[in-house]
């Protein structure tokens, strides 16, 4: 899950700007930070560590963390005390799901866990298929597949369209908040890396909801790549707070993730 929190943090100062940066942009400047990518990760590890169901916790991270970018729809249903899904398709599902993916050590309960923590809100068939493709490849790539394992899969279970070209994605690829036009972007960018650096680099270089995006690709990437880079991670450490931390830690501690 540090994956998905440095690609937000990286991701942070692009998302609402008309710009694609060249692929050397510098990958933390002063005004790097978490936004509610992060929040909502570490809500889910939080839930599975403490044995909670998923809708507290998103509940409680939101009014911990109430001024962060959350989308409107998410502010409406956390501004409620009876919450009910409201059949999103958006791109939220799949940003938060990494602990999902590293938790649970067998592919079908990753697809049912994931499902869960999306349908709270994102009940919507687009909205489970982007968390359940997200964690599926994150428990993919931990687990040995290689990438074309992984893309072989994500194509057949969940008829993403992964044959992009990067250029082109580049040329023609605007913002976009759904899970559809979101996910197998992010997927794409990790299949043509070469290290969890470049991952990152690549999905920044396509624009889009670049926090989001970055988020999805670094949760993946980290799984594949072994981790996430010791001067890149303690860039990151700076840039969370002390609960955030805490649970971050907690969670890599009991799941052995790398």
């Amino acid at each position: 899950m540090l994956g998905a929190i440095t690609g937000d943090i990286i991701g942070s100062v692009y998302e609402f700007v008309d710009l694609k940066p060249e692929m050397d942009f510098p990958l933390f400047v002063n005004d790097s930070e978490f936004t509610d990518d992060t929040v909502l990760t570490v809500a889910l590890a939080d839930s599975i560590l403490s044995n909670l169901d998923y809708k507290t916790k998103l509940y409680e991270y939101y009014h911990l963390y109430p001024r962060c970018s959350y989308g409107s729809r998410f502010h409406l249903w956390a501004a409620r005390n009876e919450q009910q899904p409201y059949n999103s398709w958006g791109n939220g599902s799949a940003m938060r799901v990494s602990p999902v993916g590293w938790a649970y050590n067998d592919l079908e309960t990753v697809l049912l866990k994931a499902k869960e923590s999306a349908e709270v809100t994102h009940n919507h068939p687009e909205g489970i298929k982007g968390a359940q493709a997200t964690a599926a490849s994150i428990f993919l790539a931990r687990t040995g597949a290689s990438k074309f394992q992984i893309k072989e899969y994500i194509q057949n279970n969940f008829n993403y369209d992964l044959s992009f070209d990067l250029e082109e994605l580049r040329k023609h690829y605007r913002f976009n908040e759904s899970c559809q036009d979101t996910v197998p972007q992010a997927i794409y960018t990790f299949l043509i890396s070469d290290s969890f650096e470049d991952s990152i680099r690549k999905a920044i270089y396509i624009g889009g909801d670049s926090d989001t995006l970055a988020c999805i690709n670094g949760s993946i990437a980290e799984a594949f790549y072994g981790g996430v880079p010791e001067n890149i991670a303690k860039e990151v450490y700076k840039r969370i707070d002390s609960r955030i931390t805490m649970i971050t830690n907690n969670f890599i501690e009991k799941f052995n993730t790398r």
